[in-house]
């Protein structure tokens, strides 16, 4: 039974907020309260004043933000600044800024992630990211990918793409029975039973949005090295990861996670501009696979039609398309990157984790939900999906929406709701995000 404060307090948050998801308003933020706010990120910093920087809606209980972020005040005002220039002398600020700009995006984005610049290119979104590696992979009718049933239709179709190329076999398997009691050492021997002499690709996700598991990366790469040590570099196998909900939350560097390729939307957890990601690969990794889209780097335009002679450049170079984008948004990206940077990779990882497994404990005890997403922080992350009794997804989200706690359905051929606390949500939030999943009974 609910006690009478959770009554009164989700009679009074559904009156406030009667509607679903797609009937919210953005409302006026006091520009005078942001002012107050101090824009120096460090690690002192408080969840309320990083959350300050935010203008969400404050009658919202935001547990969809996995979608598309809110932007802090750094990256609006770093927004805001190159779009300015760009009205005011679009021709001279390309001109004469463009390579700078992008050079300082990748600079902080290869500090966060512990790369090489060179070797990250900036795309517009996972998908983009997705496209451009499988699409154009150099593989042969003898070769194989070996993929999963727990990937994104981005990943599907663009191995689909390379499949239709290179007349490549595509191999599906399942990593494991059932998400809520998956094992790593279960899902690392699922992979290990599918290579076979012929496998080039293994592409896979790091955090599961349809489940919410995260799959033990590093440790399915560490299989892959040990089955490379037995075979020449010609038949090298190589591990593709779409990363986009792990990076921003999860505290390691990309050679620590140990993939081969790493595509990630900029847009979601790390708060990035809309219409930004990234593509990174290993330096010795990039010939496996050639651009869809040429390029403008100068280091390869330029050579291309002989201005001067080609240096040095990385594969992440070649691999970013080139032509016109909203250059105002790539070039806040580096923003976003310093923003997490600031507040320490360490202590925002804890505070998802916290977050997620205060909902998912809370979750587990109540007998008219069935939880999906592991408990085990090694295999979970910031989503949570589950089920309750008796209604369709669908209907979950719509409820909780009226109650003013903005879910969302997973997009894949079994849906569940999700819940997804984040950097910005106050634990206040998660308890009340527990009431109202509890009212569903």
């Amino acid at each position: 039974m609910m006690t009478t404060n959770r009554r009164a307090f989700l009679g009074t948050l559904a009156a406030a907020t009667a509607g679903s998801l797609a009937t919210c308003v953005p409302q006026p933020v006091d520009g005078a309260t942001l002012d107050a706010i101090p824009v120096q990120i460090n690690e002192s910093t408080s969840w309320e004043d990083v959350r300050g920087l935010f203008d969400l809606r404050p009658d919202r209980i935001h547990m969809a933000g996995l979608l598309f972020a809110s932007h802090p005040r750094p990256v609006k005002d770093a927004i805001a600044r190159h779009r300015e220039e760009l009205q005011r002398d679009p021709a001279s600020y390309i001109s004469h800024e463009r390579w700078r700009l992008e050079g300082d995006v990748l600079t902080s984005a290869a500090t966060y992630l512990g790369v090489r610049p060179a070797d990250i290119a900036l795309t517009d979104s996972t998908s983009m990211g997705l496209g451009l590696l499988y699409s154009g992979l150099k593989l042969t009718p003898r070769d194989e990918i070996v993929t999963t049933t727990h990937d994104h239709y981005a990943t599907e179709s663009a191995i689909a793409v390379c499949a239709e190329r290179s007349g490549c076999a595509v191999k599906r398997i399942d990593m494991y029975r059932q998400a809520s009691t998956a094992t790593a050492d279960e899902i690392v021997d699922a992979v290990r039973r599918a290579l076979g002499p012929s496998t080039r690709i293994v592409a896979m996700t790091w955090v599961h949005s349809g489940t919410g598991l995260k799959a033990p990366v590093r440790a399915i790469a560490d299989l892959v090295a040990d089955v490379n040590r037995q075979r020449g570099p010609e038949r090298r196998i190589y591990v593709c990861v779409d990363g986009v909900h792990g990076l921003g939350i999860e505290n390691v560097t990309l050679p620590e996670l140990g993939c081969d390729f790493f595509a990630a939307g900029t847009h979601k957890w790390m708060f990035g501009p809309r219409g930004t990601g990234i593509l990174w690969g290993r330096p010795d990794a990039w010939a496996i696979t050639r651009p869809a889209i040429p390029t403008w780097e100068p280091g390869v335009f330029y050579s291309t039609i002989g201005w001067r002679e080609r240096p040095d450049v990385g594969g992440g170079q070649v691999m970013t398309p080139g032509g016109y984008h909203a250059f105002d948004h790539t070039w806040a990206l580096g923003s976003a990157f310093d923003f997490h940077a600031g507040l320490g990779k360490s202590r925002v990882a804890t505070r998802v984790h916290q977050l997620n497994r205060q909902l998912k404990e809370g979750m587990r005890a109540m007998k008219h939900v069935r939880l999906h997403t592991p408990l085990d922080e090694a295999l979970s992350s910031g989503i949570v999906c589950f089920d309750v009794e008796g209604k369709a997804p669908d209907a979950v989200v719509a409820r909780l929406g009226e109650l003013g706690v903005l879910a969302s359905r997973t997009p894949y051929r079994k849906p569940y709701a999700r819940l997804c606390p984040g950097l910005l949500t106050p634990g206040l939030d998660v308890e009340r995000t527990l009431d109202a999943v509890r009212a569903l009974a």
